[in-house]
């Protein structure tokens, strides 16, 4: 995609006029890639390595010790066809993590991934980064991703960056507590609204507050013998206070969101 304004540059080189060059430095894991159905996970990794002129025997060891560091050794030699989702994802990502490039782009890597698999992904590019000094550019909508994995991070929404820091500092720069309680326990949503921001989770009230209204609040309860939890706030703490914050003031009052002329929206 051509920019409409602006400049962009990797490894101080210019993306439109240096394109080639800046390719045979970065790997991508698109999130909507697709494994080739007659292939193997083994074959895509060695394609992968070949594509960028290593030989073929170099291609077939590296490819080797990706399957084992990935687990995917049971179906290295199974066509991508027969594979599920979650293995066709950690074979797109062995492929991008292959090809000893500087910056590697992940896009929703660990998508549809079962836990354990997940934290093979996570430890092999937490040693890309610490011990071969990788770049890993990474999105995801897992918020305990994004904190096990970012040295920086940004929560974006519609390309607006509502807060960016180390995950620790985005944390601390807008929320200190979260509180639960129960929604038959004695106070009304309206009540809490006064103490912080209120999202309702099942049959729990999530309170988003600082230190301050988070102390108010506990003596109240306790005023009131109603028990509640008080815990340090999460990253997706964090991302329900700032997205929704942003969703509530855009809004429209008849809750239609209008498309701008000339564009296409869908409704949910």
């Amino acid at each position: 995609m051509l920019p409409t304004s602006g400049s962009v540059s990797v490894f101080g080189l210019d993306v439109l006029k240096d394109a080639k060059a800046i390719r045979k430095r970065i790997a991508i894991a698109p999130q909507e890639g697709r494994p080739l159905w007659t292939l193997t996970a083994k074959d895509h990794i060695v394609l992968a390595l070949m594509m960028r002129g290593v030989s073929h025997s170099e291609a077939a060891h590296k490819a080797k010790r990706i399957i084992e560091t990935l687990e995917l050794t049971e179906v290295e030699k199974i066509r991508s066809e027969d594979l599920s989702g979650g293995m066709k994802q950690r074979v797109l990502i062995a492929m991008a993590i292959a090809c000893d490039a500087e910056l590697i782009f992940l896009d929703e890597p660990t998508i549809g991934l079962d836990p354990v698999s997940r934290r093979k992904v996570w430890d092999e590019l937490i040693r890309l980064k610490r011990d071969e000094g990788r770049t890993i550019v990474l999105t995801t909508h897992y918020m305990d991703e994004a904190e096990a994995l970012s040295d920086e991070l940004a929560i974006i929404d519609r390309g607006r960056v509502l807060a960016s820091g180390s995950p620790s500092d985005v944390r601390e720069k807008h929320l200190d507590a979260r509180i639960r309680i129960d929604v038959s326990n004695g106070f009304t949503a309206e009540e809490l609204q006064a103490y912080g921001k209120v999202v309702r989770a099942g049959n729990l009230l999530r309170i988003l507050t600082d230190e301050t209204r988070a102390q108010e609040i506990s003596k109240e309860a306790l005023n009131r013998k109603v028990a509640i939890s008080i815990s340090p706030v999460s990253l997706d703490d964090v991302f329900v206070e700032l997205v929704g914050s942003e969703i509530d003031r855009d809004l429209p009052a008849n809750n239609k969101i209008e498309p701008a002329k000339g564009s296409s929206i869908y409704e949910k």
